[in-house]
């Protein structure tokens, strides 16, 4: 799983209060909206993660912030306990490990494509199809392209990468062509 066992907890006990009030999509769609606004804005990043400034002034930009987004009490207590204990810099980490949590309760894995050309829109849906039987679950993919591999397909499935890229195919040669001599 993503993540530091800190963030682990943190995202754990955010999860388990969204369970309970029966909210957790709406949660994970707050964090990743704010996580969002603090990817996108680095100046706000790097002030959250600065030890000079203390926790009221973080509060205070993270209040100002959070009142021009729509975020719920249960969403803007979370962040304000984080900038209380000094750990608003894991937050990223604690929306990954939010978003895990919540893909297991939705039976859903994200999978990650790689490919040296284009798929077609056929590929994809035969590749979606088959993944989703491999798996026994959902399947949310994303398709990039990537020259540098020559040829082939590199797919992640979670923690599980199949590597069919010419160019890995070429580097094992390689290694063992090294071996041999």
């Amino acid at each position: 799983m993503i993540g530091s066992e800190i963030a682990k907890r943190y995202a754990r006990a955010l999860f388990r209060l969204a369970s309970e009030e029966g909210t957790v999509e709406e949660i994970y769609n707050e964090l990743s909206g704010f996580s969002r606004t603090l990817r996108d804005n680095k100046n706000l990043l790097e002030f959250f993660a600065n030890p000079i400034f203390d926790a009221q002034e973080k509060k205070a930009v993270l209040n100002e912030t959070l009142a021009k987004m729509e975020i719920s009490g249960m969403t803007a207590n979370f962040l304000n306990l984080l900038v209380d204990k000094r750990r608003i810099d894991i937050l990223l980490e604690v929306e990954a490990c939010f978003r895990s949590y919540l893909d297991e309760l939705m039976n859903k894995v994200r999978v990650k494509v790689k490919s040296a050309f284009p798929l077609t829109g056929e590929t994809v849906d035969k590749l979606t199809v088959h993944l989703a039987e491999m798996t026994g679950k959902n399947v949310e993919m994303t398709v990039e392209d990537d020259r540098s591999l020559l040829g082939g397909v590199v797919i992640a499935v979670g923690d599980t990468l199949y590597d069919g890229s010419v160019k890995t195919q070429l580097a094992s040669i390689r290694e063992l062509i090294r071996e041999e001599m």
